[in-house]
């Protein structure tokens, strides 16, 4: 006895119920098509994830509905059944439900369980927890229906499952993405499979979703352990899965496409890519505006962009002040012409001059100092936001996390923009990406498009004659563990100075973060990528007496 399932791995957009809708049936035909017998969609599939307080909306529930209902009727004039996430309402309150569709009608839910509420997760700001337990006969190969958190827990609902007549699981989620999750979620499986015994078939969402990015990789495990198929990380697809029941009532997993894994670099840039394309063409952007300096951070960005966009859908602007160095410039022009971006350049000495000509009575007998760097970076934060304005684009800004951690940068000059790329990323991480980048670029027989000196040379913000950001900051490597240690793993002052760093360094370090909580609250959004993002992940008052240090 065998069953020919598909598995959808969608790039849902929050809200857009219509255009969900037609991505949904738009692979439902192509499962028909292909034979499928049942075609199995990720964790709220209709709404995209998180849908966040449109839940909150009973408009938005009423349309959900009605689109449910046609996507029901579509499945049966395809003949085809189908697995989908969608709500339900419970006893108080909703319901994150896995529906089973048969033959255009629905034959009932499961309900999730266990509703995370940790990191990026609020589920219980929305959802009840679903305490029964529900499977479905299905054409000789009984399953069961459980939701993303669901599977990561021991006991019910899989316990449950295990002493009923299931065969195999179907997994729904909306997983995000950081580094390795992927190893992770096909290990918390393994976990699972050992306890109960059942074959699990995953199916997680794809896409960018502000800070989120899905990443995919639904895959088919058997109960030795073996990974019968695995979609694609980071792509929509649809991948077709036999299923055989063997002697004995055994369900087996025939072998399929495996996709392979991209090594830890690969995986991340691919995730921001994902991120920034999702975010421009989901909020409608025609272009992206961001600001070459000639430093790593700015060419990596002008990378991803371009990776994701386009060359054509990419605008750059040199800035140079008084103390850009003609190195800088130089290198700036070198990776818009490896890129083949459009470079422009507007030089704001004048502009400088005008605003501390207008501030002279002001700040008469008062020494120059970070005031008049912050201005030089507030100047470029309007010319980019002009551009961008001009020509109904988004300006990227160009930030990594070791900075924006410790307030190195400048609230409404290079913070100011729409979407920050390496927001999630370390220095050390962003040095890592770019020397991969241009490996990528000569295993493809092509031109790095980072110039070896923009790696090589000392950052600098260039906003005072012969800085370097080690006069103001420790040595990155020192400061960028530091900050793993503090904001990612949550460690304290001892903890960290007991690995071997210096503890007026440390705790120089934890004040900087503290004390800045204020500009990263006012901080574009970015892609997650790690545990531990800025954002959703961690929710620090501004206001906070308490101190570490």
């Amino acid at each position: 006895m065998e069953l020919l399932l598909a598995l959808a791995q969608v790039n849902p957009h929050v809200g857009a119920l219509e255009k969900n809708l037609t991505t949904l049936l738009d692979c439902a035909r192509r499962a028909a098509d292909a034979g499928a017998r049942l075609v199995i969609f990720p964790e709220l599939a209709l709404t995209g994830y998180p849908p966040e307080d449109l839940l909150h909306k009973p408009l938005f529930l009423e349309q959900l509905r009605g689109v449910e209902r046609r996507f029901h009727h579509a499945l049966g004039g395809l003949g085809l059944d189908a697995v989908y996430g969608s709500i339900r309402h419970g006893g108080t309150g909703l319901i994150n439900a896995g529906v089973f569709v048969r033959a255009g009608r629905e034959e009932g839910f499961a309900g999730k369980r266990w509703l995370p509420n940790f990191g990026v997760f609020d589920e219980q700001r929305y959802f009840e927890s679903c305490t029964s337990v529900r499977g479905f006969a299905y054409h000789g190969m009984p399953f069961g229906i459980t939701i993303c958190e669901d599977l990561w827990r021991t006991g019910d609902p899989l316990a449950s499952l295990a002493k009923s007549e299931a065969t195999f699981v179907i997994n729904i989620n909306a997983s995000p993405y950081h580094i390795r999750k992927q190893r992770e979620r096909e290990g918390v499986a393994w976990q699972r499979i050992l306890e109960h015994g059942l074959p699990v078939v995953y199916v997680n969402m794809v896409g960018g979703q502000d800070e989120l990015v899905f990443d995919g990789g639904s895959f088919a495990m058997n109960r030795t352990g073996e990974v019968a198929l695995r979609a694609p990380l980071f792509e929509e697809s649809l991948t077709l899965l036999t299923v055989r029941r063997e002697p004995g009532g055994v369900v087996r997993f025939d072998p399929g496409p495996v996709a392979g894994e991209a090594d830890e670099d690969g995986e991340i840039y691919h995730a921001l890519m994902l991120g920034l394309r999702d975010y421009v063409g989901k909020n409608g952007f025609r272009t992206v505006v961001l600001g070459l300096s000639g430093g790593i951070d700015s060419a990596l960005t002008a990378a991803i962009c371009v990776d994701a966009l386009g060359a054509e859908r990419v605008h750059a602007l040199m800035m140079p002040s008084p103390y850009t160095a003609p190195m800088s410039l130089e290198d700036a022009a070198l990776v818009a012409a490896r890129l083949g971006i459009r470079l422009g350049e507007v030089a704001i000495g004048p502009l400088f001059e005008a605003f501390r000509t207008a501030l002279s009575g002001e700040f008469a007998g008062l020494p120059e100092d970070t005031t008049e760097e912050n201005l030089q970076s507030r100047i470029r934060g309007t010319l980019l936001m002009a551009l961008a304005n001009k020509r109904g684009g988004m300006v990227v800004t160009t930030g990594n996390k070791s900075e924006v951690s410790v307030g190195y940068a400048t609230l409404y000059g290079d913070m100011a923009g729409g979407y920050s790329v390496l927001k999630d990323l370390l220095k050390e991480r962003v040095y890592a990406l770019s020397r991969a980048r241009n490996r990528w670029a000569r295993e493809r027989g092509e031109t790095p498009p980072i110039p070896e000196r923009v790696i090589d040379r000392p950052p600098s913000a260039e906003l005072r004659p012969d800085q370097k950001d080690e006069d103001s900051l420790p040595p990155y490597p020192v400061l960028d563990r530091i900050l793993e240690l503090y904001v990612e793993c949550e460690q304290g002052l001892e903890e960290i100075v007991a690995g071997g760093i210096e503890r007026e360094t440390v705790a120089r370090v934890i004040r900087l973060v503290d004390g800045n909580e204020y500009k990263r609250r006012q901080a574009a959004p970015g892609v997650r990528v790690t545990r531990r993002a800025f954002g959703k992940d961690r929710r620090y008052p501004i206001t906070n007496g308490f101190r570490l240090s």
